[in-house]
């Protein structure tokens, strides 16, 4: 498969973004993987996968807008040793079909890659019915099953083909918009619970996954004029987390800054936090996200400014915290 993740795939990828890349990806994948086979509920279109459904229909299943029965025609289907991705829009794919999921990926243990459409905010004009603040914070107290939210497009395909391999369930979360800004721009050696330094700094280290990651970056920029200049790692992972690389870079820094585009409730901080916790990390954490609340719809780049989750605000936050400290 390394031959698909060339500099032309990429540069494509990040212009159409992580959904149309799930598509377009799956389509490479099934002529090399005769074996996968993908569930949606009712969303080829939403999810890219118009040409995947007409071109293959045998490995093409759509049970309609029942995204319960979804989880349960995948785990059959995984039972007949298949590997099955299952698709809809984050909130339902997730909340909607939490106890499927607890009862047949957590408990019993059948295998299913889920691909959660549009999480975060990015459904922002349609409400909080639509956006996904909560999906890593439910499933993360589920056994058996692992949390990614990849940082660009490449990074959704490099999860996708990681998963489908992998030990475990695994839930993708995939966030941000169209075009998709691209994090990595050439092939990379992508492990699931496996963090990646992005940027090696000094003073603070800023942990972020998902779309969240380029606003980092560009937050850093607005730093870098402050005289701070942040490690940022990928920690694309949420669960298994790599506290490997939390253990190893907190010895550096007086403070960690977690940002996700999710309830800071449950999510990426939550979780670094018990690994600090566990590892008696005496770096002090600054959780970055959403507070805990339901704010009105609003689009996309609206939410994100008013949330103080857009490289102004990152940026103005980690100032604000260390200020008369560094």
């Amino acid at each position: 498969m390394e031959e698909i993740f060339n500099k032309k795939n990429i540069k494509t990828w990040s212009i159409i973004g992580s959904r149309a890349t799930f598509g377009l990806f799956s389509l490479d994948l099934v002529k090399k993987e005769k074996d996968i086979i993908i569930v949606t509920a009712d969303v080829s279109t939403s999810a890219g996968l118009d040409k995947f459904r007409k071109n293959f229909p045998n490995n093409f299943v759509d049970v309609g807008i029942s995204e319960q029965n979804m989880i349960g025609v995948a785990t059959g289907l995984t039972r007949m040793n298949y590997r099955v991705i299952t698709t809809t829009f984050s909130p339902f794919q997730t909340l909607r079909c939490c106890e499927q999921i607890k009862v047949n990926m957590g408990y019993m243990k059948d295998k299913i890659t889920m691909v959660g459409l549009a999480s975060g905010l990015i459904l922002g004009p349609l409400g909080f019915t639509h956006c996904s603040i909560e999906d890593i914070g439910v499933l993360r107290s589920i056994p058996n099953l692992s949390i990614i939210s990849p940082a660009d497009s490449l990074e959704t395909a490099k999860s996708i083909l990681a998963s489908l391999n992998y030990k475990d369930s695994v839930y993708i979360r995939l966030t941000g918009g169209t075009p998709n800004p691209s994090i990595y721009e050439n092939d990379y050696k992508f492990e699931i619970g496996k963090g990646i330094i992005i940027n090696r700094g000094n003073k603070i280290a800023i942990i972020a996954n998902g779309a969240m990651v380029y606003n980092c970056i560009k937050a850093s920029e607005i730093l870098k004029k402050n005289n701070i200049n942040p490690t940022i790692i990928n920690m694309h992972t949420v669960k298994p987390l790599d506290e490997h690389i939390i253990i190893k870079e907190s010895k550096n820094f007086d403070f960690i800054f977690t940002v996700e585009e999710h309830n800071i409730i449950g999510g990426l901080g939550s979780a670094v936090s018990e690994a600090m916790t566990k590892n008696n990390i005496k770096a002090k954490l600054v959780r970055l996200g959403i507070y805990d609340n339901y704010p009105k719809a609003g689009s996309y780049n609206h939410l994100k400014k008013k949330l103080n989750l857009d490289a102004e605000g990152i940026s103005k936050s980690i100032l604000n915290k260390i200020k008369n400290v560094i």
